[in-house]
């Protein structure tokens, strides 16, 4: 293995320092599936920026209108002024996402992050209804700031924020209880006036818990909590951040349930390029914010506006890249429950390109990933005692790199387990 000197990162930066941990090499060039260390070794990428790069690293198609703009001198920042590249994204958006969908939501710019997006979504389900109790999920993960930490499930994070974590109560999420009804104590408590449950502004749930180790929320239990919610008056806001951008394979990760969400947040792979960017989306009644009520900085990423404008216009236009994630994610799903049959405590979780593996002993999934790092394949645990070992590669990912990258885990699996 590779030994490098990382001297002016253990001396200058941080020790919240996180990923470099996993993977210690100093990386100098990405492109497609793959990075290359400043040593020229090249690791194949099942980890796709945390989601952030759906599209792959340095998309040639992205980086040349990404270019183009840049040389022409086009407006790099511009906080939420009207911009020619943000009327292009807002038209592309309505052309390429809403309209065939059905859609009628209005577009909020809240700040480049997925955290900014689900802090704005929560002040603007307090605001329109009046009330402050926020439902979430068990393992949920929503981001690190105060707003998006409370309704995060992880002890360890939340415990970060340093002070209570408050006005939100957590709920089973769809098999956590290991029932066909998990929506039963969230009915009766919001139904009972003596339950001690206040009635929430909204709900907040990912369809699928990639954080939280890749928990899969079935089409129907999606269906029950959209109609509890709407029965209620409570918003429901599905946080797509991570899943959102066709890693499930649907452009939202909620399609496939037949819902329409009040409130839907999106970033990571939004931007297309993985430049900074995120947006919050609302039905138009729920617009009730004064103006600069809710702002931030660098909410006006032009260039990630033209990158995602180009995203949506190459690879939303037409059903080939859905069509195309559904058949590679069936195909890593057979691997990985080929995998988990010739290894006791083993199993397979997902949907789409976001896959895990799951270790009922937790311990062998980390051991798992350093070696896959050690022979070239870069994939990350995730689960409250990251006991999944979770794949998520680039959307574009060719069909010879997903087999070598998934020879690559099952020797390192196999290795590690003892078989």
């Amino acid at each position: 293995m590779t030994v490098i000197q990382e001297t002016v990162f253990e001396t200058l930066e941080s020790n919240v320092r996180g990923y470099c941990r996993s993977w210690p090499t100093v990386f100098d060039i990405a492109r497609g599936c793959w990075l290359r260390d400043e040593q020229g070794r090249e690791y194949l990428d099942f980890f796709a920026g945390a989601g952030s790069l759906n599209y792959g690293h340095n998309n040639p198609v992205l980086k040349r209108a990404l270019l183009d703009y840049i040389t022409g001198d086009g407006i790099t920042h511009a906080l939420d002024m009207s911009t020619v590249a943000k009327r292009d994204l807002l038209e592309t958006l309505r052309d390429t996402v809403f309209e065939p969908r059905g859609l009628d939501y209005k577009v909020q710019f809240p700040g480049p992050t997925g955290a900014n997006a689900v802090e704005a979504a929560l002040k603007l389900a307090r605001k329109v209804t009046g009330r402050q109790a926020i439902l979430n999920f068990t393992n949920a993960f929503h981001g690190m700031s105060l707003g998006a930490l409370s309704v995060t499930g992880n002890a360890a994070k939340r415990a970060g924020a340093g002070v209570p974590l408050v006005h939100v109560a957590p709920m089973p999420y769809d098999g956590y209880l290991g029932g066909d009804d998990e929506l039963r104590w969230m009915r009766r408590a919001l139904d009972d006036s003596s339950s001690g449950l206040d009635k929430p502004a909204a709900v907040i749930v990912e369809t699928v818990q990639g954080e939280g180790g890749v928990n899969v929320a079935r089409a129907a239990w999606l269906r029950q909590l959209a109609e509890l919610c709407a029965a209620r008056g409570i918003l429901l806001i599905v946080d797509d951040i991570q899943m959102g951008c066709g890693r499930t394979g649907g452009f939202f990760s909620f399609e496939f349930a037949g819902i329409t969400p009040d409130i839907v947040t999106l970033s990571k792979s939004i931007g297309g390029y993985g430049l900074p960017m995120a947006l919050v989306l609302f039905r138009p009644e729920l617009d009730q914010w004064t103006p600069g009520e809710h702002n931030g900085t660098f909410r006006g990423n032009n260039a990630a506006f033209v990158t995602a404008r180009v995203a949506l216009r190459h690879y939303w236009s037409d059903p080939a890249l859905e069509a195309s994630t559904l058949a590679k994610g069936a195909r890593v799903r057979a691997a990985l429950l080929e995998l988990a049959a010739q290894h006791p405590g083993l199993s397979v979780r997902g949907r789409g390109l976001v896959q895990g593996l799951v270790f009922e002993d937790a311990s062998p999934a980390a051991k798992a990933c350093r070696l896959a790092f050690e022979r070239g394949l870069l994939v990350e645990t995730s689960g409250s005692e990251d006991e999944v070992i979770k794949l998520m590669p680039p959307l574009i990912v060719a069909e010879d790199e997903l087999e070598h990258g998934l020879e690559v885990l099952s020797g390192a699996v196999s290795e590690i387990c003892g078989g």
